[in-house]
């Protein structure tokens, strides 16, 4: 196991470097750029001489190796945008999107679980149908047409809850407020996590209550509940860990639709402006930290995997 792991975190470097060279190239390659976009009526003179400043008319390959030098002393520079160090720009987004996505993940799961087990158990049941059809409709259902459907039902409509934002502007923070303004978003997070959760649980339970080893333990008089939760969920987990190793890195990443509709200031948000705006160090920075969660994930995934199915071995 700490052989495999080690392994891991060998290839995570390497994967860490082709994901910031790849990065590194696309971004430069857009059109536009940091000059032109802060003022599109700049000269030419003018913006060459910015790009000077900003070292951007240099050879691309000295501007990588350049950043990359200040990257591995922990140097990650400054906003083009807000003229900000890049490290405080992200750990001031970071616990707002770790709020919102991870609230949702946890829910998700919590109501996911025990839904699938139940519609596995009964299948084809009046349950089953219900849940059945929430799932197509989570899965296929857009995130920002839900998001813009609850704004205007219930801050338009029922003016119940904010439309948008983290706090009331020019109040002081209190936990209901902060509360109101995460319904909306940490619902419409809820509605896709939770389908798809649901749908691997079920198909999970399915699969595993067919097997030799469920028969044998309900014909040694094993109660149903002790056959279901100490035979067949812990196998019927291993893909649905499979879907939440998927969904971690979001809770980093952020979903930036549904940041932006509800104009949460998280890190989807801001790669996204960051990346209209061509802000170079911000959209590498945030790539990479992405980066760092899907590998980190998909190590503790497959650890977990050994954990929840002893025959599976990692080598």
């Amino acid at each position: 196991m700490i052989a495999y792991a080690l392994r891991r975190l060998l290839q995570a470097v390497v994967l860490l470097f082709i994901v910031s060279v790849v990065t590194f190239a696309l971004i430069h390659a857009a059109p536009g750029g940091p000059a032109v976009l802060a003022n599109p009526d700049l000269g030419r003179e003018q913006i060459a001489r910015m790009s000077e400043r900003m070292g951007l008319d240099d050879p691309l390959p000295v501007q990588y190796l350049r950043w990359l030098g200040n990257v591995v002393r922990g140097d990650f520079g400054v906003s083009y945008s807000t003229v900000e160090p890049v490290p405080d720009l992200i750990w001031s987004r970071l616990p707002n999107t770790l709020l919102l996505t991870g609230l949702a993940l946890v829910i998700a799961i919590a109501l996911a679980v025990p839904l699938g087990v139940l519609c596995a158990i009964r299948r084809n049941s009046m349950l089953d149908r219900l849940v059945a059809g929430f799932t197509f409709f989570g899965v296929s259902i857009p995130v920002f047409w839900l998001g813009i459907v609850l704004i205007v039902l219930f801050s338009v409509q029922l003016r119940l809850l904010p439309g948008g934002g983290i706090s009331t502007l020019g109040e002081d923070f209190s936990l209901v407020d902060r509360l109101k303004h995460l319904v909306l978003p940490v619902s419409v997070l809820v509605v896709g996590n939770l389908a798809e959760l649901t749908r691997y649980t079920r198909s999970g339970m399915i699969s595993v209550l067919g097997e030799d080893y469920v028969r044998t333990a309900r014909a040694k008089g094993i109660e149903e509940r002790g056959v279901i939760v100490g035979h067949a969920l812990r196998n019927a987990l291993v893909p649905v860990v499979t879907v939440i190793g998927v969904l971690l890195p979001r809770a980093v990443s952020g979903a930036a639709i549904t940041e932006a509709v509800f104009s949460w200031p998280g890190m989807g948000r801001l790669a996204v402006e960051a990346a209209t705006t061509r802000d170079y160090p911000v959209v590498l920075a945030t790539t990479l930290t992405v980066a760092v969660v899907v590998i980190f994930s998909s190590l503790v995934t497959d650890l977990v995997y050994g954990y929840l199915d002893p025959r599976i071995r990692l080598g």
